[in-house]
């Protein structure tokens, strides 16, 4: 039996004084968290719910989404997390393309939820903390956990759709087990004393599983932020001694800017980025400014996400994804499919106990994802180095094709977040008539700086090749970001500048 859900159960059953989940001023035991979670698959099985079937979690990082994805997977049905914001449209594709049989959906978005549901014929619950409390106190336990294999899926995890249509990664019991059970022993090294912070959204795989499902496993706290904010990010590990900090690359750039003072944060122990390349300079910054340091992984919502990691036992490399985690294997090949030379840029392919099951209702998309191999292609450029080590280059569909030049963007950020005025920083192809494509660079600037915008572009055009260096450079007050908090290059407004 494989159920992941079990692990709940045993945390329950190990730590019965330890608090699980902590936001603000509500906490709940490992008891308390799962008994409400039993109550959820009570009331998913009276409505109709079978194993197997899909449900909706679109809640935002409090208990409540915790009760209820802990609620399906016990219930033996498959979690569909969604993000809170999401409009009516966007809910009815996920629940149409999963046939999803229920939503559980915030209430600051119950309109939409509810224009949704009722096109697809959902049930739909609109809930918070208590009110999901109050729903299912007078509910009894469901026993025990369906039981469930290995291979059975556990969650159906949209991709972000930046090539098309989002498409359904179908996650599996056994695969998000052992990814978190590898990063607990291996990686991030957490047990019960530990106390974790949650602000990275649980919908995604980042947070689902090296913040909720690692937490839960091992018997430490998850301190969650609904949304996050540096300063009261800063608040809650100071206030609650949180030894882990789970994030990504612009989370640690804005706790950066907050000037506070690194006694704050005395009590972390590691910090770990994910999610996006994390620029070298914000490393280096951050690393000084707070004491702790940053271990850089990587991984896709296809691998459940976790496939390589600079690993605490180590040695760990600047700029560098690490190496493949316990059971993982990656490898660098051409367009033909055949491994390139050591240093030579190329796709990253992976293959594992991490990989999907395949995309939900999707053969032919699968089957070019998966090669016969079981080699899945990540769409990420990268290399790897001498000591096994591999290095993100950037995105495929990011690169940027100069007159005949391949310019990566991510290496043109390095430099950009290198000068001692730039915040942040995203590089972008601009269309041009004869030479295909022209380097952009929208910027933010840190606070107090003021950037003289032919200065920065002699600045990068000193410290790389003639055809790289940004041509066309603008301030902006910020820069567009996914959920997780991942610039999103895609997004971003060009203004109308003068040739340079």
């Amino acid at each position: 039996m494989s159920n992941l859900s079990l692990n709940l159960v045993a945390s329950a059953r190990n730590y019965p004084e330890r608090i699980a989940l902590k936001c603000d001023g509500l906490s709940l035991s490992f008891p308390q968290f799962d008994a409400a979670a039993a109550r959820v698959a009570t009331m998913l099985e009276r409505e109709g719910v079978e194993p197997g079937d899909r449900v909706g979690v679109m809640l935002p990082n409090t208990p409540a989404f915790a009760v209820a994805f802990y609620g399906i997977l016990r219930r033996g049905a498959i979690a569909v997390p969604m993000n809170p914001l999401l409009k009516a449209r966007e809910i009815e594709f996920y629940l149409a393309n999963t046939g999803a049989k229920a939503l559980f959906a915030t209430p600051a978005f119950a309109a939409e939820a509810a224009i949704a549901t009722e096109n697809t014929g959902a049930v739909h619950w609109s809930v918070d903390d208590a009110s999901l409390a109050a729903l299912i106190a007078d509910l009894p336990e469901q026993a025990t956990p369906v039981e469930r294999a290995d291979t059975d899926t556990a969650v159906v995890l949209h991709t972000s759709g930046t090539t098309g249509r989002p498409k359904g990664a179908e996650l599996t019991h056994g695969g998000l087990g052992r990814n978190q059970e590898v990063c607990a022993r291996t990686l991030i090294e957490v047990g019960p004393d530990d106390v974790v912070m949650g602000c990275l959204p649980l919908f995604h795989v980042f947070g689902m599983t090296c913040g909720l499902n690692t937490s839960v496993a091992v018997g430490a706290t998850l301190t969650l932020l609904p949304r996050f904010d540096p300063r009261k990010a800063i608040e809650i590990i100071e206030r609650d001694g949180v030894t882990v900090f789970l994030g990504v690359p612009t989370m640690y750039s804005a706790l950066l800017g907050t000037g506070v003072d690194a006694a704050a944060t005395e009590s972390l122990r590691v910090c770990v980025s994910g999610g996006a390349s994390l620029p070298v300079q914000v490393l280096t910054d951050f690393e000084k400014a707070f004491g702790a340091i940053i271990l850089e992984g990587y991984g896709l919502s296809e691998t459940s996400p976790v496939a390589s990691f600079n690993h605490p036992d180590r040695e760990r490399k600047a700029g560098s994804i690490g190496t493949p985690i316990e059971g993982v294997e990656m490898r660098v090949v051409d367009l033909a499919g055949k491994e390139v030379a050591q240093g030579e840029p190329g796709e990253i392919q992976i293959r594992g106990h991490n990989v999907m099951k395949g995309y939900w209702n999707l053969p032919e998309a699968t089957a070019a994802a998966i090669g016969a191999e079981g080699w899945f292609a990540s769409g990420d450029v990268g290399k790897v180095d001498e000591d096994g080590y591999f290095y993100i280059v950037d995105r495929k569909k990011d690169l940027i094709i100069r007159g005949g030049f391949n310019v990566y963007p991510r290496e043109i950020e390095e430099t950009l977040y290198e000068h001692p005025g730039v915040a942040e920083a995203a590089v972008i192809g601009l269309p041009h008539d004869s030479l295909g494509e022209e380097i952009g660079a929208a910027v933010v600037e840190k606070g107090g700086a003021t950037i003289d915008i032919d200065e920065l572009r002699d600045y990068v055009k000193a410290r790389v090749a003639a055809y790289k260096y940004p041509r066309h450079i603008w301030i902006v007050d910020s820069l567009p970001k996914g959920p997780t908090g991942k610039i999103l290059r895609r997004d971003i407004t060009v203004p109308t500048i003068e040739s340079k």
